[in-house]
């Protein structure tokens, strides 16, 4: 077995068995920081596996691809029949792929930096109907002290559009309950007010009262969402109980770390027009009743 598998990786140019461990690395790195799909990841993998091996033939690694070699190669993709939209994907992978190796693994410049995007339409990211965004927010057990938890955080990041590692890093301090705001310090240290709704005070109501102390025991804690140790959750546990959630209501293959901040913003945009379009006919009505033509 170590012999055939030792004379395989001598067939294989040392180029690209660099370049295999680099994009390896690069994978697990975003898979861990960003919760991508499975769809993502596989596509990030096929984009940087062909760019390896075509380096590979002109005996280069991955990560010590040029500028140069980049327009290069996309010429030859576009030459060979790719579409705009195929390109500009593979040039979004090449992308990440180069900023995570300048940010992590010491490369001096981004090859990418100067390539310009193909243009073509881009199409909205997939959103969650306020049916599927139902069926997530009722996924977690909340009889359970932890699934109280999941849920709450559930109902506040979609009633809020908080990003997640401001809700994993809520302090007591941030919530008003009576106003129904949670005080936000985002970039560049600007506080924002944010509405909660009703029905996401309910849930930190209830969670405050019983199942939040059940979690600690005799700990104390800052923290609005603790663990059991105190402390609060890492964005990437968020992520993995969110996968674990979203299995559970069936919508697993529609979920990214933006889906809910966006389904949170097109529901709200929604119910404003549908209540701005309802005030506007009651309006209209009283006018008519104080103004009868004739």
């Amino acid at each position: 077995m170590g012999n055939s598998n030792g004379s395989r990786n001598n067939d294989r140019p040392a180029e690209m068995i660099a370049s295999e461990a680099k994009i390896e690395s690069f994978l697990d790195a975003v898979w861990m920081e960003r919760g991508l799909s499975r769809n993502t990841l596989s596509a990030y993998r096929t984009d940087l596996t062909s760019l390896a091996r075509w380096l590979a033939e002109r005996g280069r690694p991955v990560a010590e691809a040029s500028r140069a070699d980049l327009l290069e190669f996309i010429a030859w993709r576009v030459e060979s029949g790719a579409r705009p939209r195929s390109t500009a994907r593979q040039l979004s992978s090449f992308r990440r792929f180069f900023r995570h190796l300048l940010r992590d693994a010491g490369r001096k410049d981004d090859p990418t930096a100067r390539i310009d995007m193909p243009k073509i339409g881009r199409p909205l990211p997939k959103s969650l109907t306020e049916k599927e965004v139902e069926a997530l927010l009722e996924a977690p057990q909340t009889s359970d002290c932890l699934g109280h938890r999941d849920r709450t955080m559930l109902e506040v990041l979609y009633a809020t559009g908080l990003r997640v590692t401001e809700l994993v890093n809520l302090k007591l301090s941030q919530i008003n309950l009576n106003q129904g705001v949670i005080r936000v310090v985002g970039k560049g240290d600007k506080e924002r007010l944010i509405p909660l709704g009703e029905e996401s005070v309910e849930w930190i109501n209830q969670f405050i009262k019983g199942p939040r102390t059940e979690i600690l025991l005799d700990r104390q804690s800052d923290y609005l969402f603790p663990t059991r140790r105190g402390d609060h959750m890492t964005r990437q546990a968020f992520w993995h109980l969110i996968k674990r959630y979203a299995a559970k209501a069936q919508v697993g293959d529609k979920l990214s770390p933006h889906t809910l901040r966006h389904a949170f913003a097109t529901h709200l945009l929604n119910h404003t027009q549908i209540y701005t379009h309802v005030a506007r006919e009651r309006l209209k009505d009283l006018h008519s009743r104080h103004h009868p033509r004739g």
